[in-house]
């Protein structure tokens, strides 16, 4: 099923078109954010019983983009509708089937009041699925993130502190302290993004372990015992629709950042209903060769905050060059179809920085690409 929403709805986001009935691949469509929360916890559920580590790999991509990219970084206001190319929140009935204006409006609960219930269950039922025991008295590190958990395995209490600045690091530390030493396997899921991962343990190397698959480490654990993983993360470009391309790094998908002028509509207690205009150029084609082994994009980092999808001074940043592309517009607050790339354009070249899908409100996600010879 997820083969099947990927191949005729599948979004850059880890969505799925649903606005509020399936769209197509279009990046200007729209998901529903009740439906980002539930996808989220049926992938959790069915990670739980499947074991697959692909399962692992969607959940993070939305725990990490299409959840935290539908509110506002005080989490106060939220949209009922988020679109990966996203140039525009106001009161158009564009481009959704049959929602209304206020779709992708920010604010306490814009065109229906479901998505204020439900939300707030996203991060938490992630948090709680982070680990798991396996079938056969293991651990497992289904997902990734800073944690502390107690575990009982074998009749044993395990407590396990993770360490990271993942999703926008790929250094991994987790301490393992059972109450006794206890002899059991502790399963490490490795995305499928992450080849050439490395596993130490107590400072020594670890086999090599597969991308896409759960690395194995049994052995007699004792307190204190140190479990260190290092993903590469570099920038990945990645197809979509009419030929567009996306970029991505570790989990993280990356989109360049509108210019907003934030214009209130209404006062709701404590918070308020609001539209956001562009206040600069978005169309923008990538000089970037999606058939490349490796791209020229260069990778920039600020330190961590307690606002980490915040844009201001975002933990990771993309550097790529690109030209304005005038013929792609947009039409009643949406932008157009994508031109079918390689396109061309004989505008200057500029670099343009790229942040994480989150921390972009007004965004561009799916880009067409430069044919090689305007580049």
């Amino acid at each position: 099923m997820i083969s099947e929403l990927d191949r005729y709805h599948g979004l850059p986001n880890g969505m799925f078109s649903c606005d509020e009935h399936l769209a197509g691949r279009n990046p200007s469509q729209g998901s529903e954010l009740c439906a980002v929360v539930e996808y989220m916890f049926s992938l959790e559920q069915s990670l739980a019983i499947m074991g697959d580590a692909s399962l692992g790999d969607r959940l993070e991509k939305l725990a990490f983009n299409a959840l935290p990219g539908t509110m506002t970084d005080d989490m106060w206001a939220h949209q009922y509708d988020q679109q990966p190319n996203q140039v525009e929140c106001s009161l158009h009935r564009e481009p959704w089937t049959t929602n209304g204006p206020e779709s992708n409006l920010y604010g306490l609960e814009p065109h229906f009041g479901c998505c204020t219930a439900n939300f707030s269950q996203g991060w938490p039922k992630f948090a709680a699925s982070l680990f798991m025991t396996s079938a056969q008295g293991g651990l497992v590190a289904a997902a990734y993130s800073p944690c502390e958990a107690h575990i009982k395995l074998k009749g044993t209490e395990v407590h396990v502190v993770e360490e990271t600045e993942y999703p926008f690091r790929g250094s991994i530390r987790m301490t393992v302290s059972p109450s006794r030493p206890l002899t059991f396997p502790f399963l490490l899921r490795i995305p499928g993004w992450a080849k050439g991962v490395k596993i130490l343990v107590n400072g020594r190397e670890e086999s090599a372990a597969r991308a896409g698959e759960f690395a194995r480490v049994e052995r007699e654990w004792k307190q204190g015992d140190r479990v260190e993983i290092t993903f590469p993360m570099q920038p990945r470009v990645v197809a979509g629709f009419y030929g567009s391309v996306s970029v991505e790094r570790g989990p993280l998908v990356f989109a360049y950042n509108i210019g907003q002028d934030w214009l209130k509509l209404r006062d709701r207690g404590m918070t308020a209903d609001w539209q956001v205009y562009p206040s600069s150029r978005w169309n923008y084609a990538l000089e970037v060769n999606p058939s490349a082994q490796s791209q020229n994009i260069a990778v920039s980092e600020n330190a961590l905050t307690d606002k980490p999808f915040a844009a201001e001074g975002t933990p990771a940043q993309l550097h790529v060059k690109a030209r304005l592309l005038p013929s792609w517009t947009a039409s009643e607050g949406v932008a157009g179809t994508l031109p079918q790339s390689p396109v061309e354009s004989s505008e200057h070249d500029e670099t343009i920085t790229l942040i994480p899908y989150a921390a972009a409100k007004l965004r561009i996600t799916s880009f067409p690409w430069l044919s090689p010879k305007t580049t």
